[in-house]
């Protein structure tokens, strides 16, 4: 095994190309990106980019020289158009064909668009470095900014919009931001604080339609007839698999790259980081996590898996997130969504302090810290890789430290 190509070029594609060369591997490691940057953080595209504490040169996973030494082929603003496992290629806009012997797939997600908005100036989605550029770029004091869906990137860049005065109002179609991701307490919550930072808030409403003059939105429609003004509309809605390219290559590509237990979709080829859903033995099923600790861990041990295939090693993570919106930090371990129950564990939701936990059939899957410090919150990272029952999580909600 002498050349392994890697197609994404972000946090977890570039964590595999440095654990392979940490682990020894000395052969060809091709690393592909459609953007032409070398590789960044996404997390503070939200927050530190866009409310202009930090500028691109902050967002690098590593310095030039860092780079280098990993002596990697960088294939950078040139995106994958397809693969033939057959012939064990990878086909790039350019037209050239890249050889390997192990593939590793981390193309990540991209925004889901909402139809019309692609060509119509002062709307944006926020997924690369041009995207939060070209955001901040109109962010100013008075500026009526729509952000259409309150997940975590529509909350986050309501918190850091307002960081700047800019008239912000969100719409979400559920009736609480954020439950999808956190649940109704934890999302209530956050509303109550976006609301008192000023942010107005729809509940319950799609956007159906935009307003336009001269090319430039003016407005959002929502279903229920109302018009909401606007000069400038941002559309996160939630994401999308970057899979297209992988049409007729006979892999699984249902909701992402469906892999086994050891991230693995087919022989020699591998999937890691958002775009990736595994079998996560630990939970017992399969999932597709949208953080970047997963994406980096995930990259690690898949490294493994390639140098050493007669012994991987299971990817069974307790998944981690955070996101910082105002004065709050938000800290959660484990897989929260299609959670059945919830408890308050400690803290008083009234007072904006709380630690909440989850429950998936009789088992603690997950547990959220708001505005908690963080040694009240890691001690629950055990308790769920020891797969804890939910009786017993909840009747004695301290773990030992």
């Amino acid at each position: 095994m002498n050349r392994v190509v890697i197609v994404g070029a972000a946090a977890g594609g570039l964590a595999v190309a440095g654990s392979l060369r940490q682990q020894g591997f000395d052969g060809r490691i091709t690393l592909i990106g459609d953007e032409p940057h070398l590789p960044y953080d996404r997390p503070p595209l939200s927050k530190q980019l866009l409310t202009g504490q930090w500028g691109p040169e902050q967002l690098l996973l590593r310095s030039e020289p860092e780079l280098a030494a990993l002596d990697l082929d960088l294939r950078l603003g040139t995106a994958a158009t397809s693969l033939a496992p057959r012939h064990g290629t990878v086909t790039l806009a350019d037209g050239s064909a890249v050889p390997y012997d192990e593939l590793v797939i981390a193309t990540g997600v991209r925004p889901r668009p909402l139809p019309g908005g692609a060509n119509t100036a002062g709307v944006h989605v926020l997924r690369t470095q041009e995207d939060a550029l070209a955001l901040r770029e109109r962010l100013r004091p008075g500026l009526r900014l729509v952000i259409v869906g309150g997940g975590f990137v529509g909350t986050e860049v309501a918190a850091a919009s307002r960081q700047r005065d800019v008239d912000v109002t969100l719409v979400e179609p559920g009736p609480v931001p954020l439950a999808r991701s956190i649940g109704d307490d934890a999302g209530r919550l956050l509303t109550e604080v976006h609301r008192s930072n000023g942010v107005r808030i729809h509940t319950g409403a799609r956007a159906t339609a935009l307003d336009t003059s001269g090319g430039a939105v003016t407005g959002i429609r929502l279903d229920d007839g109302r018009r909401l003004p606007a000069d400038t509309v941002l559309i996160a809605t939630g994401s999308l698999p970057n899979v297209d390219w992988l049409r007729g290559s006979g892999l699984n590509i249902s909701d992402g790259v469906l892999c086994d237990a050891y991230s693995r979709s087919a022989p020699g080829i591998h999937a890691v980081g958002d775009v990736a859903r595994w079998y996560n033995p630990l939970f017992g099923f399969a999932m597709r996590v949208e953080h970047r600790t997963t994406a980096s861990e995930q990259g690690v041990t898949t490294a493994h898996n390639i140098l050493r295939p007669a012994s991987p090693r299971p990817f069974a993570p307790v998944p981690y997130f955070w996101t910082d919106q105002y004065h709050l930090k938000i800290h959660a371990y484990g897989y929260l969504r299609g959670h059945e129950e919830t408890v308050l564990l400690d803290g008083d939701l009234t007072d904006g302090r709380a630690l909440i936990g989850y429950r998936r059939g009789r088992r603690l899957s997950g547990v959220l810290a708001v505005d908690m410090p963080f040694k009240a919150v890691r001690p629950w990272r055990t308790a769920l890789a020891r797969r804890t029952e939910w009786a017993d999580a909840i009747s004695a909600p301290a773990p030992a430290r």
